[in-house]
């Protein structure tokens, strides 16, 4: 008998189950989760995990992060942050786990705080994952430059034009073509980083390369901290955006074929993925690539050529960097295929809640909403302006903006959790009763929103300080210049701090007002709404198996 490799049988009897676990959930089924199919399995609940957080942030704004702030800084600020998101994803994967609904965190807030928040959260999580399509649009470009000579007249939009076209068709397939793909990128992604920090372990060493470097660029001027404290704190936004996706589990949960088994093992991985991929990958950048070498970041304020890239070129593997160069590529991709897939579901979330077009969740007979396909779709030819402006200038601007929607939500999910935490005390409910349970609640929670807000404090910060100043009416050409470049920087500074919390406050207390919504009683709280009910079978699926330490080995890979 044939089974699926979660160990479900593909029998009549698996089919009969699955007809009773909908059965069930149909008595507290919640609008939104209706005519989406339950059709990921574990695998690609783990790989698209891993997937949301390799991308464009890690493979092209990582080297201007040790430009800024020095290898010190950079490793500081990618551990810091990813202690925060640490507790964010286990708070996720509490709720997720009991409520595995399409708007997910985003829902939250109208079950245990105030339906006005949950419209602001969705909205503002739709906006952010609208406007990261044309960022990594716009970056898939600067990475096809790669390959192409300098006075090549390769049109910038033929690229992203083309990736539009192939997200439809993809996305219009159903959800397990695209966790199909994403667990098929997810391996080459995990391929690269491990063969890059082999080959960045060699090259360190001087094994390859020809140049011993071992951990003399740490001490060299600039490093390891450059800047001090307020270069760390510049870095804090890329950071930030280059994390972004690490929350989409919460949203893929709602179509998974067992999330009670699922969301606990895609959300203990990231602890993993964190120390791996990112602070190893970090290490050897800081240690091969000088803080202060023009190739990780260039004057002209457009993307800086992937940094993994250089390390290849220092090893003196022209193929392998091309090679690189093309995993970065496919990297981008698969990104862009997630954040069609989740801005998709945060506009069925709206319009299943009333707050978005009753026409927007309609979805056709393999569960994908294709009303928000389309609104999606023409959200993505925002990349096409880069015709006009330069893909790189939209790719800054955008990473801004992005990063700073990233930390209002990452605190309001930590928020959400301590007030579910409390809804559910106060409902007498104990805590055994959850089918996953966060680690080290309430303390690194706490934790958690204690970095989280300083980060968010910093961002303020940095965006107010140094404005420019006008040179006056006798200035030269090159002052002028100068002072308008400075203006630019400014300006993008106060809209990517200010505009995700301005924006909010008027999403919030506008619907508050208008539809006159009230702060929801602990006791009064849904927390059944939306629940999986396990069916016989996914509860056999869930009984450990195997030696202890292949179980244990289970709960984070």
């Amino acid at each position: 008998m044939s089974k699926f490799e979660d160990g479900h049988d593909m029998s009549a009897k698996f089919e009969i189950d699955q007809m009773q676990d909908v059965g069930s959930n149909e008595i507290h089924a919640a609008p939104e989760q209706e005519g989406l199919k339950r059709d990921l399995r574990l695998r690609h609940m783990v790989m698209i995990a891993i997937s949301g957080t390799i991308g464009t942030g890690l493979f092209l704004t990582s080297g201007s992060t040790i430009a800024t702030a020095g290898p010190g800084g950079a490793l500081l600020a990618y551990a810091l942050i990813g202690l925060w998101l640490v507790f964010v994803c286990q708070a996720i994967g509490e709720i997720a786990t009991l409520l595995p609904l399409p708007g997910a965190f985003n829902a939250w807030g109208g079950r245990v705080f105030d339906e006005a928040l949950s419209f602001q959260m969705t909205w503002m999580y739709f906006t952010n994952w609208a406007i990261t399509i044309p960022a990594e649009l716009s970056a898939s470009a600067v990475i096809v430059s790669f390959w192409l000579p300098e006075d090549s007249k390769f049109p910038p939009w033929v690229v992203p034009l083309v990736i539009i076209v192939l997200m439809v068709l993809i996305n219009t397939a159903g959800v397990q073509a695209y966790g199909e793909l994403e667990y098929w990128f997810s391996i080459l992604k995990v391929v690269t980083i491990i063969l890059f920090i082999v080959v960045g372990i060699l090259v360190d060493a001087g094994k390859i390369g020809g140049i011993t470097y071992g951990v003399s660029n740490w001490t060299i001027e600039g490093a390891p901290f450059k800047g001090g404290f307020m270069g760390f704190i510049t870095t804090l936004v890329s950071v930030g955006y280059a994390y972004g996706g690490s929350e989409m589990t919460g949203v893929t949960a709602a179509e998974s074929r067992n999330p009670h088994k699922h969301v606990p093992r895609a959300v203990n991985t990231v602890l993993i993925r964190i120390a791996f991929f990112y602070i190893s990958s970090i290490f050897l950048l800081g240690s091969i690539v000088a803080n202060d070498d023009p190739l990780l970041v260039n004057s002209g304020h457009t993307a800086a050529q992937a940094p993994f890239t250089i390390v290849f070129v220092k090893a003196g593997i022209k193929g392998a960097a091309n090679f690189m160069n093309a995993v970065v590529f496919t990297s981008v991709f698969s990104a862009i295929n997630s954040d069609f897939y989740v801005a998709t579901r945060m506009l069925l979330s709206l319009s299943r809640n009333g707050w978005a077009h009753k026409s927007i969740g309609y979805t056709n007979s393999r569960g994908v909403p294709m009303v928000a396909v389309a609104i999606v779709t023409a959200c993505s030819c925002l990349s096409l302006i880069t015709i006009f402006v330069g893909s790189g200038v939209v790719f800054q601007w955008f990473v801004s903006i992005i990063g700073s929607i990233i930390f209002q939500s990452w605190i309001l999910i930590l928020f959400l959790h301590f007030r579910f935490r409390y809804c559910w005390k106060a409902q007498g409910r104990p805590v055994s009763e959850l089918p996953y349970v966060s680690w080290g609640y309430p303390y690194g929670n706490i934790l958690a929103t204690i970095i989280g807000c300083g980060c968010i404090i910093a961002t303020w910060y940095l965006s107010v300080i140094n404005p420019p100043h006008y040179p006056g009416a006798d200035a030269t050409e090159v002052q002028m210049a100068k002072y308008r470049q400075e203006r630019d920087h400014y300006a993008q500074g106060l809209l990517g701090a200010w505009f995700p919390w301005v924006l909010s406050a008027i999403l919030f207390c506008s619907y508050k007002v208008v539809r006159k919504t009230k702060f929801i009683n602990a006791v009064d709280a849904d927390l059944d709404t939306g629940r999986f009910i396990p069916s016989e079978s996914d509860k056999e699926d869930m009984k450990a198996r195997g030696p202890a330490w292949k179980r244990f080995l289970k709960m984070f890979v």
